[in-house]
């Protein structure tokens, strides 16, 4: 490697009190070459941002640096005053930070939040400080930039939200870029604009990059070289090449085997048990010793010591030159290992008739406008969606955000009324029925929301929250009732019994989502609503998550109507699979048909920017312009049209009709051949 740019030399970062520290970041090495991207892995918890702030001395109240060295360009940083760190700051090292909605001023325009950082770093004069603001939203790829200087931030898009702040990170040239999960909230198609632009502005500029992810497709896609971090150290150095050929620590192994793929769909994946120790006690031997599945005596009574391996490889473990077979666990489509097939068996009649239909389903919102509140249009956020769901199946509904998803999902249960359409539940039509009639399906139709911590009250007990159902329902009138169908239930999710004394905020992430997904269960439904179940959690997780669902699935004979933008998801855990834009279904098909084979112009163009952490199996990026228009006003003829790379007259005249391409495999387009 070249002379670094960045290096790193035992930093331990500790915040809170000296009675009660938590180490944060301890004993940290790293170095960063000009002009190459470094990539910062692991899960959240394990002391990546805390990294970041430290290296740019922006660590939050109680929080300071004991010990070690942050050399850049050759000067000592920690050694700095904080007027000399002040122009370091966006002058050598600028950080773009993870949520763009909560960095930018509401109330200050995007142009105005630029120009104070060109005016700290640049030093030019107030006539030229629009030009260059104008310059910089053009570098980022903000169309019409002289007009979006005067937009405020709720005027923008995730994905423009985020360029504005490469574009306010790049005011002052700096030489090394941090970016702190800066694709955690954008779709894979703005995921794909933004990476490919920060790689375009790399290449250009010749900066560094310090990339912060918990992403293994955005790292393989994106980074030169990575660290693998846990619990405040990091455990694995190497090439991303190297990386992705096969990881060397415990830890990295079953991050990667617990990423879900189609070629996992007949098992389970891999899973970490527990969590990551939280940082404020004194460790005496390996800190993933807990939640390794290769642990000996040694791994709890000895910290390990950094071996070197090939190509400049480095990994801290006791059992650095041992091979450790892959943790793929049985098919749950292994009759003798379950009992079960992998989608539960269908009657004749279930494998012949959809348990739920919906046929040309709408949801329009009215805009209200002026004194006497006139509507004067209409948002229409579902606008004529048709789909089939069978008893024991899986169908993924997926699309970007925006694309009316959710509203789907929740007209569908009638928890929104739609404007139009039908939805047939066991041929019975239920748009349209009255608060006591609905009430008698309200317990075979639940959901699964996307926020497990958002959609319980903070205020009950997990066991109140569980058995809610269960008494508004009248299923179980009794308390001493519903507290044993909740133990039941908890134990049934891999939870103890025990938690349902206790409140939600006491839980992780995984763990609450374990307990909304046992309140769901409450009531005994045949088909449950997921909503973006697993999108708010770490890999490691999301492999819980989905191994539970499958697993219930076969259990129960459960159908899931799963909402999600993960694709990765999709290939593992659905049978079908259907993809929206702006409203309404544009492809719909069996799950292999439909990934193997896109057709559709949009779903060719969104499975294309999916990244792939399998060298070769990445398809060519198909960039979209511009943003998916307001379904307060979708365009003429086929609502894709004014993105597409094969629009023509005929596509802005009328919408093209569903052409069935095989018997289960459908497409919406005037360019399928």
């Amino acid at each position: 490697m070249t002379e670094p740019l960045l290096e790193v030399e035992g930093l331990t970062t500790q915040l809170g009190d000296e009675a009660s520290p938590s180490r944060v970041v301890d004993g940290l090495d790293l170095q960063i070459a000009s002009g190459e991207t470094f990539a910062l892995l692991g899960e959240s918890g394990c002391g990546k941002s805390m990294t970041a702030l430290s290296l740019m001395r922006l660590l939050p109240p109680g929080g300071r640096i004991l010990s070690g060295g942050v050399r850049f360009a050759g000067t000592d940083l920690l050694r700095l005053t904080e007027a000399e760190m002040r122009r370091v700051r966006g002058g050598g090292m600028a950080m773009i930070f993870q949520e763009p909605q909560t960095s930018l001023n509401p109330v200050l325009t995007v142009g105005a939040q630029i120009a104070e950082a060109v005016r700290v770093h640049e030093g030019i004069s107030q006539a030229r400080i629009r030009e260059r603001v104008v310059d910089l939203l053009r570098s980022v790829g903000i169309s019409e930039p002289e007009r979006r200087v005067e937009a405020y931030p709720h005027q923008l898009s995730g994905g423009m939200k985020q360029r504005v702040m490469i574009a306010m990170a790049l005011a002052g040239d700096p030489r090394l870029l941090i970016a702190d999960e800066p694709t955690t909230a954008l779709d894979v198609t703005i995921q794909a604009q933004v990476l490919s632009l920060i790689k375009d502005l790399r290449r250009e500029t010749g900066m560094a990059v310090l990339l912060i992810t918990h992403d293994l497709g955005v790292v393989a896609e994106t980074a030169d070289r990575l660290a693998v971090m846990y619990a405040g150290q990091i455990v694995e150095t190497a090439e991303v090449a190297e990386f992705f050929a096969g990881p060397a620590h415990p830890y990295s192994r079953k991050l990667m085997e617990s990423l879900p793929s189609a070629e996992k769909r007949h098992g389970r994946l891999a899973m970490i048990s527990g969590r990551v120790p939280t940082l404020d006690q004194a460790f005496q031997g390996c800190r993933f010793a807990d939640r390794c599945d290769s642990v000996m005596p040694i791994c709890r009574e000895t910290v390990p010591e950094w071996h070197l391996l090939e190509r400049g490889r480095r990994v801290r473990c006791h059992l650095w030159d041992t091979d450790v077979p892959p943790a793929f666990e049985t098919s749950v489509d292994d009759e003798s290992a379950s009992g079960h097939s992998g989608v539960a068996a269908m009657s004749r009649d279930e494998a012949r008739e959809p348990l739920l239909r919906a046929i040309d389903l709408k949801v329009h919102f009215p805009i209200h406008r002026g004194l006497f509140r006139r509507v004067v249009g209409q948002v229409k956020a579902v606008d004529g969606l048709s789909l089939d769901l069978h008893s024991g199946r899986t169908l993924a509904l997926v699309g970007e955000s925006g694309c009316g998803k959710t509203t789907a999902g929740k007209g569908i249960l009638q928890l929104i009324r739609p404007t139009g359409g039908s939805v047939l539940y066991r041929d019975r039509d239920l748009v349209g029925l009255g608060h006591r009639k609905m009430r008698a399906y309200r317990k075979e139709l639940q959901v699964i929301f996307q926020d497990p911590y958002a959609s319980m009250n903070p205020r009950m007990l997990v066991g109140d929250v569980v058995g809610e159902g269960l008494q508004a329902l009248g299923i179980e009138p009794s308390r001493a009732g519903r507290a044993r169908r909740v133990a039941e239930l908890l134990e049934l999710v891999g939870m103890d019994p025990e938690a349902a004394r206790r409140y939600p905020h006491e839980f992780s992430g995984g763990q609450r989502q374990r307990i909304c997904i046992a309140r769901a269960l409450a009531v005994e439904p045949r088909l449950i609503v997921c909503d973006e179940p697993t999108s708010a959690l770490d890999v490691s997780v999301q492999a819980q998550i989905l191994n539970l669902l499958k697993d219930l699935q076969v259990r129960l004979g459960l159908s899931y109507l799963f909402i999600t933008h993960n694709i990765a998801v999709v290939a593992y855990l659905a049978q079908e699979v259907a993809v929206m834009y702006l409203g309404r279904v544009v492809e719909r098909g069996s799950v292999d048909e439909v990934l193997d084979d896109p057709r559709h112009p949009y779903t060719r163009a969104l499975f294309s920017a999916v990244p792939s952490v399998a060298p070769g199996k990445r398809r060519a990026v198909i960039r979209l312009e511009g943003d998916m228009p307001s379904p307060s006003h979708p365009p003429q003829g086929c609502h894709f049209h004014p993105r597409c790379p094969l629009a023509s007259s005929e596509c802005a005249r009328a919408y093209p009709p569903e052409i069935g391409l095989s018997d289960s495999h459908s497409a919406r387009c005037f360019h399928l051949d």
